[in-house]
């Protein structure tokens, strides 16, 4: 989560905050393609410019995530829909304990971003949307949802594992990733990193 040219501190600060950063994320997933950008040697400056190269790419790979509306069979939902807004993608399956645990706390999440963004869920592994309907309806869930049971949208999600369930993952209002957090969610942990967006805005 770096925006300029000599933010190293910066980011050295925010990675403190967030267990689940997005470079943590990245050495665990891709970690042949950060040796290319991340080279010894650099200075602060260079680390940190490298650090806006791999986000730019990443962000580029996050434009693509899209699919068929869970609510509203037939529709399309795009991350380009939400430009300018802060956007917490949500890897969920009404199957998945944590992801039953955390729901109440992502409603909450959206109901707190307001006209500042929202809560976009990506629903996988539920082959019948009967079910995952009623789990959105029986939990009073607003935000909306892309269906995608095969989980193809993990491909978009810059090497998200396809098993990790539930995966959330915070965009900025240039939706460039500021974290990610491959395992259960509480509404503190989110709107701690929205708090640091706002204040970046």
């Amino acid at each position: 989560w770096v925006y300029e040219e000599g933010s190293a501190a910066r980011y050295d600060k925010q990675r403190a905050l967030f267990p689940e950063d997005v470079f943590a994320w990245l050495e665990a997933t891709q970690p042949d393609e950060l040796a290319k950008h991340l080279k010894p040697g650099l200075d602060p400056a260079g680390q940190a410019k490298a650090r806006n190269g791999i986000l730019d790419a990443l962000t580029d790979t996050l434009s693509n995530v899209g699919g068929e509306s869970l609510m509203e069979p037939g529709e399309q939902i795009n991350l380009s829909d939400y430009e300018g807004k802060i956007v917490v993608l949500n890897a969920w399956g009404q199957w998945c304990a944590p992801c039953r645990a955390e729901v109440d706390d992502l409603q909450a999440v959206h109901e707190a971003l307001g006209d500042q963004g929202t809560v976009l869920g990506i629903n996988v592994r539920d082959y019948n949307p009967d079910i995952a309907r009623d789990f959105v309806i029986d939990n009073g869930v607003t935000y909306p949802s892309i269906y995608d049971p095969p989980f193809k949208t993990a491909a978009s999600l810059g090497g998200v594992p396809s098993s990790v369930i539930p995966t959330t993952i915070v965009l900025d209002k240039q939706h460039r990733p500021a974290a990610v957090f491959l395992t259960e969610i509480t509404e503190q942990d989110v709107l701690d990193v929205v708090d640091e967006l706002e204040k970046e805005q």
